[in-house]
């Protein structure tokens, strides 16, 4: 995959997509190994479901500090470095801890250095395809392959090792990680901005405040409500999709499998939506994957083989998918690249953290109260929320660009 000739223009491509494809191992085991590995521990749903939430808690103020740290410095290796040693030794300490409350300690060290990784290796991947004049989705996607790798290696693996070895195997991905982050390349930070970027604009003699002056924008504002929202029941899929497959007799290899067939099916989307994308608006294609989320969990609670699950796991593409490239691409053209590793952080903040807390806390509770099928309905209804929220403010757009060319047609019919 890498380059031989020593400064080849494309090595940092490289590298980053080695790198993707790696750190998402460790996605494949934190999300949905660990649940089920502490189930085998004897910890209930409500307290697998706390520890599920105490990541989201963590990292609301992990992946703002690292970010801000990274924005601040103008550089992103360095950091990564930092990230996935604190890993390391985080996961050393955790593989040893089998009380509550010391998996509790360790675990939020442990998520302190997870969950920041992620939106900065997506803003390196954003910041180097813009310098080679390539679209963001042919570095990113090498995430999803090796989330798809891992997810049926891992399966596999632990079927013939036993679930106890998923601390071990997320240690020796996260060194191979380390160890690629030798040969990742920072950017400058002096990147030109894309040119339909939507500049920030102040009133002459008024301070201009940045990122504070983005957030502030009602529209901005209403777009991360609802993506607050939709995250909510796709949280609690994701905290508790591998403990409903083991419920339903499921072995490690069927995970897999379900896993798999959830970032397979998104890897042609992000390809079409990559090249294709800019054709559509952006809140209708929201619209389409909030419906396709309800969709989806209404399947998943009328599931009652894990061969139906992993079936129901190919609406991934049409609900991750499209809302991934989608958000991703909101962001970049609302955001300035001097505050792009921040507000996708804030993104991440939302989407993972803040969604991730409250899911974790009472999705736990209701799958262990009310059962599966009440569990699904709930992300059902939250899903159907977001679809009202980003339909809403779609018809709002409309009216009001329709009001607008009224507007102007009647001023030149005027003239």
């Amino acid at each position: 995959m890498f380059s031989k000739r020593t400064g080849s223009p494309y090595s940092d491509q490289n590298w980053l997509r080695s790198f993707l494809f790696t750190i998402y191992g460790t996605s494949v085991l934190v999300v949905s190994y660990f649940p089920l590995f502490y189930t085998l521990l004897g910890f209930s749903s409500s307290q697998v479901g706390y520890l599920y939430s105490l990541g989201p808690l963590i990292s609301i103020l992990s992946n703002l500090f690292w970010s801000m740290m990274s924005d601040k410095l103008g550089t992103i290796r360095k950091i990564m470095f930092i990230l996935l040693a604190g890993q390391l030794v985080t996961g050393l300490l955790l593989a040893r801890a089998t009380e509550f409350s010391s998996v509790m300690l360790i675990l939020s060290f442990f998520y302190f250095f997870y969950y920041p990784v992620f939106p900065l290796a997506d803003t390196m991947a954003i910041k180097i395809a813009e310098r080679h004049g390539r679209n963001f989705i042919t570095i990113r996607v090498f995430g999803s392959l090796g989330y798809s790798f891992f997810a049926l290696t891992v399966g596999y693996a632990l079927r013939a090792l036993g679930a106890t070895w998923s601390l071990t195997l997320c240690i020796i991905i996260i060194i191979i990680a380390l160890l690629i982050t030798i040969g990742l390349k920072d950017v400058k930070k002096t990147v030109p901005e894309l040119p339909n970027q939507k500049a920030v604009t102040t009133k002459p003699g008024k301070k201009e405040h940045g990122l504070k002056d983005i957030l502030l924008r009602k529209e901005v504002l209403w777009f991360f409500g609802c993506v607050f929202v939709l995250a909510l029941g796709h949280r609690m899929n994701e905290a508790f999709l591998t403990i409903s497959l083991k419920n339903l007799g499921a072995g490690e290899e069927v995970i897999g499998w379900a896993l798999l067939a959830s970032a397979l099916s998104e890897i042609p989307v992000l390809f079409i939506l990559g090249k294709y994308g800019d054709k559509f608006k952006e809140l209708p294609l929201l619209i389409l994957a909030s419906l396709m989320y309800a969709l989806r969990f209404l399947l998943m609670a009328l599931a009652d083989h894990p061969g139906s699950i992993i079936a129901i796991q190919a609406l991934h593409s049409l609900t991750f998918g499209v809302f991934f490239v989608t958000c991703v691409r909101y962001i970049t053209r609302i955001i300035p690249d001097r505050l792009r590793a921040t507000g996708l952080a804030i993104y991440t903040v939302v989407w993972s953290s803040a969604a991730g807390l409250l899911s974790g806390t009472f999705g736990g509770m209701i799958y262990q109260e009310a059962g599966r099928f009440t569990f699904y309905m709930v992300a059902v209804g939250f899903s159907l929320l977001a679809f009202v929220g980003f339909l809403g403010q779609h018809l709002l757009d409309t009216h009001r660009d329709s009001m607008r060319y009224f507007k102007n047609k009647n001023k030149k019919a005027s003239l």
